[in-house]
């Protein structure tokens, strides 16, 4: 593997990732879904960390570690490499969402809406939600039937959204990458890197409303008939790592276990994006320890 450490005070860099401030529970999740279900045997997860300070051996294919405050750099490996970023290009959908506003607005699910690959929320035409309760739940639990309708709801179709996604990308800087839907769902025609990711998770952290959702671990969800469901945040290092603050999954068989995360720690903020792990417990690891690298220096 090459690892490339990128010097704190390269202003390069800094001007490279600037950005502007501002189902019914499902069945068992096919291996196509955008996220593995959650399997609540696993371990508690502990960053490793090399006593000497180095740079901590990760297995994922593309990894960029930022700084949340400035978008400086600090470590990346195969961060230009083109790859499927899964269902972490949810924040991008998320963010789109947050930025046209009204989040107490009904939305009626449709038939469309219902027509995607697991992992699904389950709802039924003619529901009726919020745009905050869909996009609460889209974050935590990576619904896809949810992501399909908060998008036909935005822009009135998904080919129409995903056009919005694609110029909203440009302006964040992401100029190597391409959506063609809101959920991560494979698509040869979509890609992304994982610096570009970087810009993109930069910019969801700059949102209240997005850092608040992400950092939930636990989400009760009215359905329109009044049932009350609990899903558990698909980002096990939010759940394990006390100094974890959120972010969002992603797997496909395309595109491997994929995680953007976040941290803080006295007064340092870091985010991680690591993309194309071969094993969720290796994505977890990872993830962790780069967290806790980041904030150490």
């Amino acid at each position: 593997m090459i690892r490339k450490c990128i010097p704190l005070v390269a202003a390069a860099l800094l001007t490279a990732l600037a950005l502007p401030a501002n189902a019914a529970a499902t069945k068992k999740k096919a291996r196509t879904s955008a996220n593995p279900a959650p399997a609540s045997t696993e371990p508690a997860i502990q960053p490793v960390l090399d006593p000497s300070g180095a740079t901590p051996s990760t297995r994922a294919e593309s990894v960029v570690v930022a700084d949340a405050l400035s978008g400086q750099v600090l470590y990346e490996k195969n961060s230009n490499e083109a790859r499927q970023p899964a269902s972490t290009q949810k924040l991008l959908t998320a963010l789109l969402i947050v930025e046209n506003g009204d989040l107490d607005r009904p939305v009626r699910i449709q038939l469309a809406d219902t027509q995607t690959e697991e992992v699904k929320l389950g709802v039924r035409p003619g529901e009726v939600y919020t745009r905050r309760q869909l996009l609460e739940v889209l974050l935590v639990h990576s619904v896809n039937d949810v992501a399909r309708a908060l998008a036909r709801d935005n822009a009135g179709s998904i080919e129409a959204f995903a056009e919005r996604m694609n110029e909203k990308a440009l302006t964040l800087g992401m100029r190597h990458s391409h959506f063609v839907n809101p959920n991560g769902l494979p698509d040869p025609r979509q890609y992304s890197t994982a610096r570009d990711m970087a810009r993109l998770a930069l910019a969801a952290y700059r949102s209240p409303t997005i850092r608040g959702i992400v950092s939930t671990k636990s989400l009760f969800f009215r359905f329109s008939n009044g049932r009350i469901a609990e899903f558990k945040n698909t980002n096990h290092v939010l759940r394990d790592y006390p100094y974890c603050t959120g972010m969002k999954t992603g797997y496909t068989q395309a595109a491997g276990h994929c995680l953007i995360s976040s941290g803080a720690k006295n007064g340092r903020e870091v985010i991680v994006v690591a993309l194309g792990d071969k094993d969720r417990s290796w994505l977890w690891r990872d993830s962790c320890s780069l967290l806790a690298w980041g904030l150490s220096l």
